[in-house]
C-alpha cells in the first residue's frame, strides 16, 4: 500500500495549490480526481467554461439575431452556439494541459478515480477498472461542489438545465427562465441575453445580488432592463415542470419549461436554468469512516487553519462555503498546506476581491456603504463615470462607473466598486492601495497612462475630495 505524506482529494483551485505547494517543501503528494480531466469543476464544469462563453459571446459583437422564420430561427442559433462550445473546448483544453504540466514539473503524482475513506488515514480508490487503497499523513478534501435540484424536477440537459450544463447546449434557445439571481444566475442570464435570448430572471429578494454595493446594482438591474430583460424580484418558484408547448408557440421541439409562481403567476420558456445553490460534493466520500461529517448542504466545517474535527484532515474550497471563489481557493490551499507541514507564510486573505462576470462586469473589495454606516464610521464617495473617461468612449463603453469609499477624517481608502467594461482587472488598483494604506490623495497625485480606465481612480478621487473640502 502506498504510503504519502498528502492525499488530496480534487484537483480544482484549492487541490491544485495544496498539492503544489506540499511538494515544493519536499512531501510525497498525490492527487485523487474522478474525472478523466484535472482542473475539478473550475476548469471542466465551472468558472473557465462559463468566462470562456462570455468571451466568445462578447466576440461575436454582442448583436442580437433576429430570425424570422422558424428554420433560420434554429439553423443560425446552432451555428452560432457550436461556434462558442469549439471556442470554450481550446479554452478548457489549454488549462488542462497547463494544470498538467504543474503536477508533472513537482512531481505530483495524479490517480484517476473516485476517493471514499476507509479510515482516518486510508483512502479508496475506484476507477473503470480498478480499486486501490492508499495511506497518507494527511488528506485535505477539495472536492468543490455541484448543483443543487429543483424539487419534483430533474436536469434533461435541454429543458430544466443547471450550470454545468450551459456550455454543453447545442444551440442557444429563443426564450429562457433563469430562477436565482445570484452570481451564475446574473451571469448567464446576461451572456444568454446578449446573444437574443428572450430571458426572465426570477429572484425570491427585492433585489439582484444584494450584497453588491446597492447603487451598482441599481445601475446594472438598469441596464439589463433596458436591453430588455424581465426581472421578476421578490417572487418564490413553488413548482418547475415541462410541458407540451401551446398552440403557436415558438419551439423547436413542441415542449417547454414552465414555472409557477407563488404569487400566482405562471411563465414558460423554451427553457429554465435553475440556479438555487449549490451542494458540497461529499455523499460519496463515506465521511463518518474518518470521523467526519457534513451539513445538511454537504459542506464541511473547518478552523481559521483550515483543519477539520480531525487535526490531519483539512479541507479547502467551495466545499467549505463561503466566499466559494476561485481566486480564494487557491489561496486556501496553499495556506492549509503551509499549516500542515509548519510552514510560515503571509496572507492578504482577508481582503477579498470579487469579481462578478456579468455583462456588464462589477467588481468589489474592501468595505461597503451599508455596512460603513451601520458600523458608525465616516466617509464619503467618490465617483467616476466611464463617459467622462477617453478610453471609455475609445471602448465604446460609456456604461460604467468608479465609486471610491473614503474616510471622512483619515481620507484612507476605505472600499473601491465598480461596474463596466475591465472592472474585474481595474479593482485590483483598489486592492492594492487598501492592504497598503492609500489616502485618496495618492489618487489625486499619482500618474496614469492616458487614455486608461485606470484614470477613472483619479477622477473618482478628485470627486471625493472636492465633497470633503465642500467644493
Amino acid at each position: 500500500m502506498q504510503q504519502y505524506d498528502l492525499c488530496v482529494i480534487g484537483s480544482g483551485p484549492a487541490g491544485q495549490h495544496a498539492a503544489i505547494q506540499s511538494a515544493k517543501l519536499g512531501k510525497k503528494v498525490c492527487v485523487v480526481e474522478k474525472r478523466r480531466a484535472v482542473g475539478g469543476v473550475a476548469v471542466n464544469t465551472g468558472t473557465i467554461p462559463s468566462k470562456a462563453l462570455r468571451e466568445a459571446i462578447l466576440s461575436v459583437g454582442g448583436r442580437s439575431i433576429a430570425c424570422p422564420t422558424e428554420a433560420d430561427f434554429a439553423q443560425v442559433r446552432e451555428a452560432l452556439f457550436g461556434g462558442l462550445r469549439r471556442s470554450c473546448s481550446r479554452v478548457i483544453g489549454n488549462e488542462i494541459d497547463v494544470i498538467e504540466g504543474h503536477f508533472a514539473r513537482n512531481g505530483v503524482e495524479v490517480i484517476h478515480g473516485s476517493a471514499r475513506f476507509a479510515d482516518p488515514h486510508t483512502i479508496e480508490i475506484t476507477s473503470e477498472t480498478d480499486t486501490i487503497r492508499i495511506k497518507a499523513d494527511h488528506t485535505l478534501i477539495a472536492v468543490g461542489t455541484v448543483p443543487a435540484k429543483p424539487r419534483g424536477c430533474d436536469f434533461d440537459g435541454e429543458t430544466i438545465l443547471s450550470s454545468d450544463d450551459i456550455p454543453n447546449m447545442k444551440a442557444a434557445p429563443h426564450s429562457m427562465i433563469v430562477v436565482g439571481g445570484g452570481v451564475i444566475g446574473s451571469e448567464f442570464a446576461t451572456m444568454l441575453q446578449i446573444l437574443g435570448v428572450k430571458v426572465t430572471l426570477i429572484e425570491g429578494r427585492a433585489k439582484l445580488l444584494e450584497f453588491v454595493d446597492a447603487e451598482i446594482i441599481e445601475a446594472f438591474q438598469f441596464h439589463i432592463r433596458q436591453a430588455g430583460m424581465t426581472l421578476r424580484l421578490g417572487e418564490k418558484v413553488t413548482k418547475i415542470s415541462v410541458i407540451e408547448a401551446p398552440h403557436g408557440a415558438r419551439t423547436v421541439d413542441n415542449i417547454m419549461a414552465e414555472a409557477e409562481l407563488e404569487s400566482g403567476k405562471t411563465l414558460r420558456a423554451d427553457s429554465l436554468l435553475y440556479c438555487i445553490g449549490r451542494q458540497g460534493a461529499t455523499e460519496s466520500l463515506d465521511l463518518a469512516k474518518a470521523d467526519l461529517e457534513a451539513d445538511n448542504r454537504g459542506r464541511i466545517s473547518v478552523n481559521e487553519h483550515f483543519q477539520t474535527t480531525v487535526p490531519h484532515i483539512y479541507a479547502a474550497g467551495d466545499v467549505i462555503g463561503f466566499p466559494a471563489l476561485a481566486s480564494t481557493s487557491y489561496e486556501q490551499g496553499r495556506l492549509a498546506a503551509c499549516h500542515m507541514f509548519g510552514e510560515s507564510c503571509e496572507s492578504f486573505s482577508q481582503l477579498l476581491p470579487y469579481g462578478i462576470y456579468t455583462i456588464p462586469e462589477i467588481s468589489m473589495v474592501g468595505w461597503t456603504e451599508q455596512r460603513l454606516t451601520e458600523e458608525g464610521i465616516p466617509y464619503e464617495c467618490g465617483i467616476a463615470n466611464y463617459r467622462e473617461i477617453a478610453r471609455g468612449h475609445l471602448l465604446g463603453s460609456e456604461f460604467g462607473m468608479l465609486k471610491l469609499l473614503i474616510h471622512q477624517e483619515s481620507h484612507a481608502i476605505l472600499g473601491v466598486h465598480a461596474i463596466g467594461t475591465g472592472a474585474t482587472e481595474l479593482i485590483h488598483i483598489g486592492q492594492t492601495a487598501i492592504a497598503f494604506n492609500a489616502t485618496v490623495e495618492y489618487f489625486v497625485n499619482t500618474v496614469f497612462n492616458y487614455p486608461t480606465l485606470a484614470e477613472c481612480y483619479k477622477v473618482a478621487a478628485r470627486n471625493g475630495l472636492n465633497k470633503l473640502r465642500g467644493i
